[in-house]
């Protein structure tokens, strides 16, 4: 076998199939469990590079081209070449050569996934599939039961959704025209195809596409005249997977519509969904993502056909269908509302990278974030004052682990004193941590979001100080009102790229904050006893930092844009709009200190 450019590391071999010649790669050792990665239109096999590369260290993985894309030959002729049976004999032949004696785990994309889903419904391909993840690409047999039900019986809201996805498949009319389709691709089309994805789907030039793109672009025309009005006026009614199946469903797909999916359970029983908030090419903008999630089911699936005990936990939050195989990155994330926090988002299946200033809090908080459900945690040292460091941070957590779906800047630290006693260095130790903490992770991350172009999410912990003026706390209270007006303005700077950015305002939360907060102007004993005194007021009040991350996740499903969080901090932002006068004689009161 030779290795195949632009797959790095990648094995090539040929198999024929009804005169056809398919050109296979392969990644990883082929005694692990076998992936095999189909793409769609109009594209080749290095649409699943990156997806590839990074299953590789677990999977024997396999891609190849179909028929007439990429290095693969075209059928003679090619009307009538494309038809979904002789699609489903190419891929029998290709898993044959890779793993003769073990079912391979099936991942299908656009055009892929519509094939992949005639693969897991037909009879004979039984007992050659182990598990199925469609994105993108519907059958064309429950796509015809689908219309055929809102046709038959018609009411406002199928008619809509008819002409919803009728809208949106308007490629689908352009495909069927003859001559047209293959001179745009052999022409304007084809050369421009590139800077139109980069444009409209933010995908990172590359090795994709390839030059081969005009003639598959052409070729693969076949597909949609061979098989789509065929199979939409007279869908099959056996078409019921006999695999377990994954949906990944983008949700800013602009080709296909959520509602296509609404039934899919009756056809696939045990159907595990997920959303993804990105558009159709999610195989080089979320190569992350889709790994992670591709790797859970596939390991899930193992482990249930060998009867072993799962090893890991999975994830069963309430919002898993939300964050599941999602980057979450949590400063502060060795204790209190940090931890809470990472912990939150690992029950719902994210994978978490826990940042704290103390090494052996955030290696805690990692290895109990896998235990509780995340497919992946990892723990990085870093002080969030530190700009370089936060850089440095910043590049390694691209590198190595991706693009961060959701920030959440949480790390700080508490100081109590009057105006006068707090001392120039007390001002620039609060205001470093919690004010330049907040705004190196949102500069650093927020810009590697914006520069995806897939959306995101950035969470700021401010603090019911920050429309509670208080005497006793001038430093503190300035930077987390400075944290709440800076979240207020990314809000409205990063809302047309999808960008959402939450202020969470918690009150009075039973963390660690108050035994290692600063006292100003009192000597290490007196700071001791008001620390512990804190503590226990803390204490008794008993608001849980568990409260606090649920609000968190919620904050980020819904796009909120400041949270208070207890009831003593709803109050003191309800009196800050609306009786602002008495908000400032509470702040004249001596603390019970």
């Amino acid at each position: 076998m030779a290795e195949l450019k632009g797959l790095a590391g990648a094995r090539e071999r040929w198999v024929s199939t009804g005169g056809i010649e398919l050109c296979v790669a392969e990644l990883g050792d082929p005694t692990r469990p076998t992936v095999v990665l189909v793409h769609g239109y109009p594209d080749s096999k290095e649409v699943w590079s990156e997806v590839a590369e990074r299953l590789a260290d677990r999977f024997h993985v396999v891609l190849y081209d179909v028929r007439g894309h990429g290095r693969s030959t075209a059928p003679t002729p090619l009307r009538g070449g494309f038809t979904l049976e002789k699609l489903t004999d190419d891929f029998l032949a290709v898993v044959d050569a890779v793993s003769p004696d073990e079912p391979v785990h099936l991942v299908g994309h656009d055009w892929g996934s519509v094939q992949s889903w005639e693969f897991a419904t037909v009879r004979r391909t039984e007992g050659r599939i182990a598990s199925f993840t469609s994105m993108s690409g519907p059958s064309l047999d429950h796509f015809g039961h689908w219309i055929k039900k809102r046709m038959a019986r018609p009411t406002p809201r199928g008619v809509g959704q008819l002409l919803g996805q009728g809208a949106k498949s308007w490629y689908v009319y352009m495909l069927h025209t003859p001559v047209l389709p293959e001179l745009a691709w052999r022409g304007p089309l084809g050369k421009r195809w590139p800077k139109i994805l980069e444009r409209m789907e933010k995908v990172p030039a590359g090795d994709y596409p390839t030059p081969s793109l005009p003639s598959d672009a052409a070729h693969g025309a076949w597909l949609y005249r061979d098989n789509v009005r065929a199979r939409l006026s007279r869908p099959r009614a056996d078409a019921y997977a006999h695999v377990p199946v994954q949906l990944v469903l983008p949700l800013g797909d602009i080709f296909l519509s959520e509602r296509l999916y609404d039934e899919l359970e009756l056809w696939a029983p045990g159907l595990v969904r997920r959303t993804l908030p990105a558009k159709h090419w999610v195989p080089r903008t979320r190569p992350d993502q889709l790994s992670a999630w591709i790797s859970e089911f596939v390991l899930a699936n193992e482990e249930r056909e060998a009867g072993v005990p799962a090893q890991r936990t999975k994830a069963t939050g309430k919002h898993a269908e939300r964050f599941g195989g999602q980057l979450v990155l949590v400063t502060g994330a060795g204790s209190g509302i940090g931890r809470a926090t990472a912990f939150a988002f690992a029950e719902a299946g994210a994978r978490v990278v826990a940042i704290d200033r103390d090494t052996e809090s955030a290696a805690r908080t990692a290895e109990m974030a896998q235990l509780i459900g995340a497919p992946q945690a990892w723990a990085e040292t870093v002080d969030v004052s530190d700009e370089q460091a936060m850089e440095k941070l910043a590049e390694k957590v691209a590198a190595e682990y991706g693009i961060v779906d959701v920030l959440v800047n949480n790390a700080g630290i508490g100081l109590s004193g009057s105006f006068f006693d707090t001392t120039p260095e007390d001002w620039k130790k609060v205001l470093d941590v919690n004010l330049w903490g907040v705004i190196h992770g949102c500069r650093l991350f927020g810009k590697q979001m914006a520069e995806r172009g897939q959306g995101g999410h950035i969470v700021n912990t401010a603090s019911a100080a920050a429309f509670q003026p208080s005497k006793a706390l001038p430093a503190y209270s300035t930077s987390k009102a400075a944290v709440l007006m800076l979240s207020e303005c990314l809000r409205a700077e990063l809302a047309g790229q999808g960008i959402g950015v939450s202020a969470i305002c918690p009150g009075l939360v039973n963390t660690n904050i108050t035994a290692t907060a600063r006292f100003a102007g009192v000597d290490a004993e007196e700071e001791k006893r008001r620390q512990k005194k804190s503590s226990r007021l803390y204490g008794l009040r008993n608001y849980p930092p568990e409260k606090v991350a649920d609000a968190i996740l919620t904050a980020v499903v819904r796009n909120q844009a400041v949270v208070p969080v207890t009831p003593e901090a709803r109050g003191a932002h309800l009196m800050s709009r609306f009786m602002p006068k008495a908000l400032r004689a509470v702040a004249r009161l001596e603390p019970p200190l």
